[in-house]
């Protein structure tokens, strides 16, 4: 079994952990005893963090509706999608008909990204937090 150092997906606290991986498969997670954050402890989100990885239903490649189907599509047509329709919405409609969602499973660098996109890119201060709803 080899195990992996990483950090808790499930909020911005940044704990510490050790991914359990045996054959390419996620087996389990275990405390990091030395972490500056969680000091070899896990709150039951951590202790199963893994769970969705392997999940069958979950998307392992962006989804792009044609003619009604979602398709396979690629990073870069998916993000080019996205970029064409924000700039038509924020065009037609002004910066302010966007909002922007971040995530709790974010770290606080990746919200404050998210809120520098939002405010220099788009133009809006429509910014919130899911931890907040």
């Amino acid at each position: 079994m080899e195990k992996i150092s990483s950090v808790c997906p499930y909020c911005g606290c940044g704990c510490g952990l050790y991914v359990h991986v045996e054959k390419n498969t996620i087996t389990g997670i275990s405390p990091s005893k030395h972490h500056p954050v969680n000091k070899g402890s896990l709150c039951v989100k951590g202790w199963n963090c893994f769970e969705f990885v392997q999940h069958p239903e979950r998307l392992k490649y962006p989804l792009i509706k044609k003619d009604g189907v979602f398709q396979q599509a690629s990073w870069e047509d998916t993000l080019d999608l996205i970029a064409a329709n924000l700039t038509k919405i924020r065009e037609e409609s002004g910066p302010d008909s966007i909002g922007i969602l971040s995530s709790a499973k974010c770290t606080n660098e990746e919200n404050f990204l998210m809120m520098k996109f939002a405010r220099a890119v788009i133009g809006t201060n429509n910014v919130d937090h899911c931890a907040r709803l």
